[in-house]
């Protein structure tokens, strides 16, 4: 099959199931999925920078929908790792944290995937070199095009 014939979203398919089954291989012993540790590992950094997210604004950072975020955050507290507490400011929002265990999980889960992450992207020179930066670069401009928003988020 030729290039110009090869589809593209079949292509980002692929290694995005490749990478998410990986990346489930390395968090899971830690007890997360790939769902849970795309939710954690931005709140730690969000939680590093001073802030304590609702449900909402995490939602807006990692753009999952908000509704998925407070399932995840639901089960995540379950487990022991994510404090949800009601917004002072707005009674219908719920405010986020990790717990003293949830930042030692993400901590270790966040070291496995950066690891994991120089290892997937060694064929293109690693992390950080110029072909990793051109893909990133180009999938952040496929996220952010205009065409690509959900026709069920302007209902």
């Amino acid at each position: 099959m030729s290039d110009a014939a090869t589809p593209v979203s079949g292509l980002v398919w692929r290694l995005s199931t490749r990478w998410r089954a990986m990346i489930d291989r390395v968090v899971t012993p830690l007890g997360l999925t790939h769902a849970q540790y795309a939710v954690v590992a931005p709140l730690s950094s969000l939680q590093r920078a001073g802030t304590r997210p609702s449900q909402r604004q995490l939602a807006d950072f990692t753009g999952l929908e908000p509704l998925y975020v407070s399932k995840l955050a639901r089960s995540l507290e379950q487990a022991g790792l994510v404090t949800r507490t009601p917004d002072p400011a707005d009674s219908r929002a719920m405010l986020l944290s990790l717990t003293d265990r949830g930042r030692e999980v993400t901590d270790q889960a966040i070291t496995a995937v950066v690891a994991l992450q120089d290892q997937l992207t060694a064929s293109l020179g690693g992390v950080d070199s110029p072909r990793t930066q051109a893909l990133i670069d180009a999938l952040r401009t496929l996220l952010n095009d205009p065409q690509l928003e959900d026709p069920q988020e302007e209902t």
